[in-house]
């Protein structure tokens, strides 16, 4: 890799730009998106999805999947600013990321702060992204009022139109339902300017005027709200008030922009030329809501947004290559398309306006084939195609890059050559901050050829090791999970972590992307073994062709083992608890193949980030007999281990058992780890294995985790009680999924109820 482009915000004009470059990849580069959510909502059918005719799948774009699609890393974070003088993008909660080229595709951010009182009082409909929470709390608390709920909408610009239709029709669809069609939705819709819809034509005025008046939808425009109270809007002096103050005013750029030195209008908006690049930054591209564009206001709709994602895509494009920009020609006139709440729209464009059904089915066949490009269909994996860099490379390199570009592409060394430079290694552990240990005597303070660790009186060393290659594209999630999943087998034996050496394998690149990469990776990892009181003592690090980390780690016990979980001990009737769901091994694979929704792979990677520490010292705390991490072989291929080793047998309820959203369902679909078909070979051991092995719960027993549960012998008095213990610490899926029954002569080792 030898350019960085980085993404930041998941707007229209970037899920274009993602699209193009997973079509025509550019060799060398690699992309990064970064996005507070792994799904971007489409703004032209959001007020369809609130009035109820589309799910919020139908309305959202899946960016996990477009990602992978685009051979791009996707990054779930809050940006909280732009260091361009080291060219980094600063997140909140973790290392920044460096980039080449930044583009910035944010939306806009409510100026509720300039009303005193709206930002603790008033709803915002911006951030788009993170609406939808928003507006299910505000559907179930409204329509369970006892009475007609009133609601104001404060902005009476086109998008708080369209919502003051939407709300009409979603609420009173809800109390018809409920039977209470007299109680359909008070709204009160205000504005500044004295016209409803001030950027359109008076001929769409005409056109909508009457329908809010059929709907009751009460006008309160030519001035200003000046004040939001709980409850109440105070306007022209005179206080209304209200069950819900949803605010849809105009907005501006993020507060941190500010901080940037990047030229700003008043608003707070990004000043660009006509090319989308920064009047101020050669580095900096800017699109969408985010953009003030030269010698004309163009209205923040999306209908622009979207027309950008293809020019944006090319200078982008240019920019890597040091080839001149073209201009981006906005549509003079674009054409608007407002839902009225039923299946029924309005249309504008320029001077001109007419409605109908048959405008909302225009609508609705441009917004879903705009929503099918983005389809799972729309992304064939042969088009996934890995990026060849050659020496008549086209990106823009000065003389020592190109230089070195040239080595990268050479033939590469084995051995100790293929080793991560010396250089580069100190670079990465200055900026690293590794967690101290009493017992380490000589670690990464003082580097030697080894580390010297002591082992306190009476202790005993307990010794684990584990390795694999990236399944995940954001290296600093990555090294969390991997350090997770590499100190649950301490967890598991109720040992306490000392320490623990990294081996980690990078891809070929230039010096400065390795080095972000490492620091990246390993901030990652130093943040789960700091919390675990763990301490970095050394590693390897070498050249492969793909990401890869491992970890030794070393834990101590009592010297006399009384303290140690171990896999045998269980007894008859004692309770089987899991601690976490299962099925990472076939969403992962789900996810290879485009075939996974980004918010089963949420799910995912938040249950993998969870330590099994506290889970393993609530066990202890309940008298655990046995206990073992659930990992690679599945939940059966481990829980044999114990009932062979403690001369039992196991009865599981299929029902019971723990499944991470989306895993049965790519199961059924036929989406299976590699690991899985070898997971099966203790199939003979579950009774009328044949008979059930099309359910998916059962295949679910044999689907391999990366950093799972903990699953446990409980004595059955006192598992509800560790149950409810586990859950007040945060293991919400943890739960009793079968018992242990005495061994029956020639009867297999499972049973499945």
């Amino acid at each position: 890799m030898l350019r960085d482009l980085v993404l930041v915000g998941g707007g229209h004009a970037h899920v274009g730009v993602l699209r193009r470059f997973a079509m025509h990849p550019e060799p060398g580069v690699r992309l990064t998106l970064v996005s507070r959510s792994s799904s971007s909502p489409y703004s032209g059918m959001l007020p369809g999805y609130i009035a109820g005719h589309y799910s919020w799948e139908e309305v959202h774009i899946d960016l996990d999947r477009l990602c992978r699609f685009a051979h791009a890393t996707l990054i779930r974070a809050e940006v909280t600013g732009v260091d361009r003088a080291a060219r980094r993008v600063l997140l909140a909660g973790r290392p920044p990321i460096a980039y080449d080229l930044l583009s910035l595709n944010l939306g806009s951010t409510p100026r509720s702060d300039a009303v005193p009182g709206a930002a603790e009082h008033a709803v915002g409909v911006k951030p788009i992204d993170g609406f939808n929470d928003r507006w299910l709390s505000l559907h179930q608390r409204l329509s369970g009022l006892p009475r007609r709920a009133s609601i104001a909408v404060v902005g009476a610009g086109a998008a708080g139109v369209e919502l003051a239709f939407a709300l009409h029709e979603r609420l009173g669809a809800r109390l018809r339902e409920l039977g209470r069609p007299g109680d359909a939705p008070l709204i009160a819709l205000y504005g500044t300017d004295p016209r409803v819809l001030p950027t359109h034509a008076d001929a769409v005025r005409r056109q909508v005027l009457p329908l809010l008046a059929a709907r009751g939808i009460e006008l309160r425009l030519g001035k200003p709200v000046t004040r939001v109270d709980a409850g109440a809007v105070i306007w022209r002096g005179e206080r209304f008030e209200h069950d819900e103050i949803i605010w849809v005013t105009q907005a501006g750029g993020a507060l941190w922009l500010r901080d940037t030195g990047l030229a700003l209008d008043r608003q707070g908006f990004i000043e660009v030329e006509s090319s989308l690049r920064s009047r101020t930054d050669t580095a900096v591209f800017a699109a969408g809501d985010i953009v003030s564009y030269p010698g004309r206001a163009l209205e923040k709709a999306g209908v622009f947004a979207v027309r950008m994602g293809r020019p944006l895509a090319d200078n982008l494009r240019r920019a890597l290559r040091g080839e001149p920009l073209r201009p981006y020609q906005p549509q003079r006139h674009g054409l608007a398309l407002l839902s009225t709440g039923g299946r029924h729209a309005i249309a504008s464009r320029g001077p001109f306006g007419f409605s109908g059904h048959w405008v909302w089915q225009w609508k609705d066949w441009i917004d879903q084939r705009f929503m099918r490009r983005f389809a799972p269909s729309a992304m064939p994996r042969e088009a996934m195609r890995e990026s060849v860099v050659t020496e008549r490379h086209r990106l823009a390199l000065d003389p020592a890059e190109a230089t070195q570009a040239l080595s990268v592409l050479a033939m590469r060394c084995g051995g100790c050559g293929a080793k991560v430079g010396a250089d580069i290694l100190s670079r990465v552990l200055a900026r690293l901050d590794p967690a101290h240990h009493p017992d380490v005597l000589i670690g990464l303070d003082a580097p030697d050829d080894a580390a010297v660790i002591a082992l306190p009186a009476g202790q005993a060393l307990v010794q684990s090791v584990d390795f694999f290659r990236s399944f995940i594209d954001d290296p600093w999630l990555f090294g969390r999970i991997a350090a997770t999943h590499a100190l649950s087998d301490l967890f598991a034996m109720g040992a306490a972590p000392q320490s623990a050496a990294a081996l980690v394998t990078v891809p070929p690149a230039l010096d400065a992307r390795v080095e972000e990469l490492l620091v990246q990776l390993m901030s990652g990892a130093l943040h789960v073994l700091r919390e675990a009181g763990c301490a970095l003592v050394g590693g390897h690090t070498a050249e492969g062709q793909e990401l890869a980390i491992g970890f030794a780690v070393n834990g101590t016990t009592p010297a006399s083992l009384t303290s140690l979980m171990r896999k045998s001990g269980l007894m008859p009737g004692d309770a089987l608890v899991l601690t976490k769901p299962l099925g990472t091994g076939t969403l992962l694979v789900a996810r290879a193949m485009l075939a996974a929704r980004s918010a089963w792979i949420d799910e995912m990677l938040t249950s993998m980030l969870e330590s099994n520490q506290a889970a393993a010292q609530c066990l202890r705390a309940h008298d655990v007999r046995a206990c073992t991490d659930v990992t690679g072989f599945g939940l059966l291929g481990h829980l044999s281990e114990m009932v062979r080793s403690s001369g039992v047998g196991a009865r599981l309820t299929l029902a019971a058992v723990p499944a991470l959203p989306g895993a049965l369902a790519t199961l059924a679909d036929g989406h299976r780890s590699s690991l899985h078909a070898g997971n099966l070979r203790i199939s003979p051991l579950v009774a009328g294995y044949g008979r059930l092995s099309a359910d998916p719960r059962v295949q679910l027993l044999f689907d391999p985790q990366t950093s799972g549960g903990l699953i446990a012998g409980v004595p059955a008095a006192r598992a509800r009680e560790c149950v409810v213990a586990l859950h007040a610490l945060g293991y919400v899926a943890a739960t009793v999924v079968g018992e242990v029954v005495a061994p029956c002569e020639g009867e297999p080792l499972f049973a499945l109820v």
